[in-house]
Formats: structure tokens, C-alpha cells, sequence
């Protein structure tokens, strides 16, 4: 196998190095001339013999990168999501371009979501403030056994999130614009399982709607004011995949007015989210700052996949999971 140059873009602002970079390094730099990118160094001596750039995400990577990696045989971004890369220009200058697919991470978005659920169920914040404040035995929460759970993307981590709804007794409506195989429906069995046209009905009759799509020009916003309106009032909107999927501003109005249960809230429109807005102190809200699916075994099975594929590449092989196609 042919030994690669190979450049590690982290995360810049603000900047993480473990274990997403140690487990990069791990996997790849043993096999081949791994480096991680400086950027108080001219692009042109970083980029310029690089076979693959193996990208962290997170709008690291610019057209003056692309231009540089003259001799760049992948372009390999580490996470799942791809909306803030340019792939058009990437596109345009030849260079292959691979992802690592949801079932990378799909165990711990869907734990997340189960988590969110759990804890709005139980009323989480308002008992904790309860507890530190000495008011006991109140409030009283609900059940998830018999809940109508709607899961909105019925990939890797939607199938995920059933299969642990299915063991707290839930309801589980899917939905999804591919065919799901019949042996995964088989083993999940999910109540019901529709396309985007069964939406609307859907979440007009649910307790929780989770969100487990990728934001492209089809599926943004797609949770906008009117179908918020459609939810019940006691209805919780999970979102553990994309601030892009929902209107922002239409959410926290609804929160605000009382006409939502609730939402658990990892990913927003702007991130960081302002923190001082008042929807974030509201009892019904639990937020935490987009690491549904940062998990250490996430980060070894991303850069297993990114080693898998400078191997390929070595071997002349085609890249698994391009997005570029």
C-alpha cells in the first residue's frame, strides 16, 4: 500500500484537538505522512503535495485551501453534515469528496433524543428547581409508555431512536422519502411508517416530534409556523440534527406563548445561540451545545472511516461515501 500525505484540518475557533484529532492521528498516522494544519504557515507549503485533506468540519476549509491542494486525490470531512462546505467549488476543481455517514453517530444523537424526551416527560428543570429551592412532591410528570412518537428522517439515527422509544412501550410513527427495507421495518416495527406527505397529519395527533434530517434546500425550515401550529399544545419538538431544519424565531414564540409542551434543543440557526434569551430559562426547554452525537466511540468510528478511506485511496481504490457525486 502506498504510504499518502495526508493534512488534518481541526477545529480552528474555538479549537479541539481530543479526542477527534488524537483518534485521527491514531488511526492514520502510523500508516502514512500525517499532518495537522498551522495556521500561521503559507497554505501553498501545507497543501501543495497533500494527497488527502482529512477535514474536522465546522467552516475550516476555504477556496484558497482547495486551490492549494493541487495534487489532492480526497477531500474527506470527518463528520456527517456538509451544508457549510463548498462543494460546488470543490466540485469545480476536481477533487473527490467523502463524508462519514450517520450510522457513525447515530447511536448517541438518538441517546440524546431519548434523553431530551426523558427529561421533558419528567419535567426535569422545574423538579431540580424544586429540590434546591425545598418544594417536594410536586410536579407530576407524564409517561412515555403509550406516547405518539413521530420521527422525521428514518435514516441511521431515527432508526436508532425507535428502537430505544420501542422499549419505553412508545407509539412510533416514521417518516422518510426513501423505501425503507422491509427487514429493518421487520426488526423496528413501527407503528406506522409514511412519506413527507403523511406530516402534517402526523404531528397534528403526537406527544414528540424528532428531527433526524440533513439541511439542504428541500428539508430547511421544513418544521416552519404553520406546521408548529398544527402540534398539540402538550406536543415536544426534538431536534438533534440541524437548527436549519426548524424556523427558529417561530419555536421560540411558540415556546414562549405556551403553545408548545416543550423542546430539547442540541443545534440552532446561529451557533453559539444567543444565551440570554429568554426561551433558554424556560422549564419546558433543555439545550445543550451541539454535542448530541460527541461521543468518544463517534470519534473513533469517524476516524476509522477517514482511515478506511486514505487506505482506498492508496489502493487505488474509489473513496466510500462521496458526497460530491
Amino acid at each position: 500500500m502506498q504510504k499518502l500525505k495526508v493534512l488534518l484540518l481541526p477545529i480552528i475557533e474555538p479549537p479541539i484537538s481530543s479526542p477527534w484529532c488524537d483518534d485521527v492521528v491514531s488511526e492514520v498516522g502510523d500508516h502514512h505522512d500525517l499532518k495537522v494544519f498551522d495556521r500561521n504557515k503559507p497554505l501553498a507549503a501545507q497543501f501543495g503535495e497533500i494527497d488527502v485533506v482529512i477535514d474536522h468540519g465546522g467552516k475550516v476549509a476555504t477556496r484558497e485551501m482547495m486551490d492549494a491542494a493541487v495534487k489532492a486525490r480526497l477531500w474527506q470531512i470527518l463528520g456527517t453534515g456538509f451544508e457549510t462546505f463548498d462543494l460546488d467549488y470543490i466540485r469545480g476543481r476536481g477533487i473527490p469528496v467523502a463524508n462519514c455517514p450517520g450510522q457513525f453517530s447515530s447511536v448517541p444523537l438518538a441517546e440524546t433524543a431519548m434523553m431530551y424526551m426523558l427529561m421533558l416527560a419528567g419535567h426535569y428543570r422545574e423538579r431540580l428547581a424544586n429540590f434546591r429551592e425545598g418544594n417536594m412532591h410536586v410536579p407530576v410528570g407524564r409517561e412515555l409508555d403509550g406516547a405518539h412518537l413521530v420521527v422525521l428522517g428514518f435514516g441511521a439515527s431515527g432508526q436508532e431512536l425507535a428502537r430505544r422509544a420501542r422499549a419505553f412501550g412508545m407509539k412510533i410513527s416514521g417518516i422518510d422519502v426513501r423505501k425503507i427495507e422491509q427487514l429493518t421495518l421487520d426488526e423496528i416495527q413501527p407503528d406506522f411508517m409514511g412519506s413527507p406527505d403523511d406530516l402534517d397529519r402526523l404531528i397534528a395527533t403526537c406527544d414528540y416530534l424528532s428531527l433526524h434530517l440533513h439541511v439542504n434546500d428541500a428539508t430547511r425550515q421544513t418544521i416552519d409556523e404553520r406546521r408548529l401550529g398544527l402540534m398539540p399544545q402538550t406536543a415536544c419538538l426534538i431536534n438533534i440534527a440541524r437548527g436549519e431544519l426548524v424556523d427558529q424565531e417561530a419555536l421560540f414564540c411558540a415556546l414562549e406563548a405556551g403553545r408548545l409542551g416543550g423542546a430539547g434543543l442540541d443545534v440552532f440557526t446561529q451557533e453559539p445561540p444567543d444565551r440570554d434569551h429568554p426561551v433558554f430559562r424556560l422549564p419546558n426547554v433543555v439545550v445543550t451545545p451541539h454535542t448530541a452525537g460527541a461521543t468518544n466511540r463517534t470519534s473513533r468510528r469517524r476516524a476509522q472511516c477517514a482511515a478506511e478511506n486514505v487506505n482506498r485511496v492508496a489502493k487505488g481504490l474509489e473513496p466510500l461515501y462521496r458526497v460530491d457525486q
